[in-house]
């Protein structure tokens, strides 16, 4: 039986040039860390890339959160100790004033349409919604999305961040890890979202996706849009309970 929904952020309830923030997001980042630790930006900011790069490697064996390995093989590269208080406060201050204003230009962020109404559908259910966005950043940069979004911490029973998760996207181990923090099976939660590889779980843990992007991905149990799985919805809970 299905007892929880889990929704992606990125490209399924918030449309936005990913790939734009990405790059907009850690580079301002970046250029905070090498200042205040009297480095060249372009020795600090490579390091970082790395650094995130590992944390998302599915060979890894450790049992880190993915804050803390990042942290620990940024510092083995520069040196610097992010978890120091003095760059945890740079971090946190980022996120809190530069964060928020990243969203225009080419980032183009905006709800996702059909997304309110995708959220209201589950909770007409009585089912609780949970947001399953990839755990590669901090929370407060979820929550700064998640107002670009229109969507409140309210909605959700819980949401992902990389200072709660180990692994990320489409690591088993995240989906079953954040169906835990549910006290639910992954069999006992639907994934929607719009990515063929991240929001389908390799290897497979039994969690079912509804996906929301461009592709059929053989591997999801329905295809649509997000206004079409409000509507569809009843139907898309029948289809995961035959799975």
């Amino acid at each position: 039986m299905i007892r929880a929904v889990l929704f992606d952020l990125d490209d399924t309830l918030l449309d936005l040039n990913l790939t734009a923030f990405l790059v907009r997001y850690y580079q301002g980042l970046a250029d905070r860390i090498a200042r205040a630790a009297g480095r060249p930006t372009v020795a600090v900011a490579p390091a970082l890339a790395w650094a995130l790069a590992r944390m998302e490697d599915e060979r890894r064996t450790d049992s880190l959160t993915n804050r803390d390995f990042l942290r620990n093989t940024f510092f083995s590269l520069t040196g610097i100790p992010l978890g120091d208080p003095a760059y945890a406060r740079l971090w946190e201050e980022y996120d809190l004033t530069v964060a928020p204003t990243l969203g225009d230009g080419p980032v183009m962020a905006r709800p996702m349409p059909g997304g309110r109404a995708a959220i209201e559908a589950v909770r007409l259910m009585g089912l609780p919604c949970a947001l399953a966005t990839n755990p590669n950043f901090t929370l407060e940069a979820v929550l700064v999305r998640m107002g670009w979004a229109q969507v409140e911490p309210e909605d959700f029973v819980a949401i992902s961040s990389w200072e709660t998760s180990t692994r990320v996207k489409p690591n088993a181990r995240y989906y079953e890890e954040f169906c835990g923090m549910l006290g639910l099976a992954p069999e006992e939660c639907l994934m929607v979202g719009n990515d063929a590889r991240l929001d389908i779980p390799h290897p497979a843990c039994g969690l079912r996706t509804a996906y929301v992007g461009h592709a059929h991905p053989a591997r999801a149990i329905w295809w649509g849009n997000l206004q079409r799985f409000a509507d569809d919805l009843p139907h898309v809970l029948a289809l995961a309970e035959r799975e």
